[in-house]
């Protein structure tokens, strides 16, 4: 691991401070990302900064600070793939000082012309002694790395792979929530077909199911339409018998 050999500066602590606050603050993962990708580049002082987010086994660019941002999403690295890869694994940060596009680990991307560019370093981001991500920055020309510039953006990772696995339980909660929320207007969807045709609950989800089909529709939407059809015909007999 790589220690720095004097303290850090107060530009430096009060620039880790900043970010710290606002990756704190509310806000969407790619804004958060999208600050972190410029912190680490001024920091730096690089000529592009990529950040990469751990999805399903394979790391995914989520954010860029490079002439290209339009690749963002666009970039996918599995595991085992590249210098890339290899810092997720050993959780180590690797430094390239030259030639970054001759080292053997290197794998080249048609959609990123950096990969050409002479010097590269690229940080884990880690929650909980795990990779969640990475940080890669790029340089065109030989740049030798200081070890603390390797410190910083190594104590910006740790910051951000909290940002990330919190961000990461929010969408899964939401998911969850939504799956809840789907299953209970299926439920009652099923209860009146089942009553309104004298059918099984088996065969009340598959009518359901035969409906999504036929008319190209999410299942959910085709169960809220019989919710919907049914109170019409509650409201309509409440208004007769009056």
């Amino acid at each position: 691991m790589y220690k720095a050999t004097d303290s850090m500066t107060a530009d430096e602590i009060n620039w880790l401070h900043e970010i710290q606050t606002q990756i704190a603050g509310e806000g969407p993962l790619h804004d958060v990302l999208r600050r972190i990708a410029n912190f680490a580049a001024s920091v730096v002082g690089c000529d592009s900064c990529f950040v990469y987010v751990l999805e399903d086994s394979e790391l995914v660019l989520r954010a860029s600070k490079s002439p290209h941002a339009n690749i963002v999403t666009r970039v996918k690295v599995g595991f085992g793939e590249g210098i890339t890869a290899s810092v997720a694994e050993q959780l180590q940060p690797v430094v390239v000082a030259h030639d970054a596009f001759r080292d053997p680990r290197f794998r080249f991307f048609n959609e990123l012309p950096e990969e050409h560019y002479e010097a590269f370093l690229s940080v884990p981001i880690l929650c909980r002694g795990k990779a969640v991500g990475l940080i890669n920055l790029q340089h065109r020309a030989r740049n030798d790395y200081t070890q603390r510039q390797i410190q910083v953006i190594s104590t910006l990772g740790c910051v951000a792979g909290a940002a990330i696995e919190i961000a990461q339980l929010e969408k899964k909660n939401a998911q969850l929530s939504q799956e809840l929320e789907d299953r209970k207007v299926l439920e009652r969807a099923k209860g009146i077909v089942q009553r309104e045709m004298g059918l099984s609950e088996e065969e009340a989800y598959i009518t359901l199911q035969k409906r999504s089909r036929q008319l190209r529709r999410p299942l959910r939407e085709v169960a809220e339409a019989v919710i919907l059809s049914a109170k019409v015909k509650t409201s309509g007999k409440e208004s007769l018998g009056r």
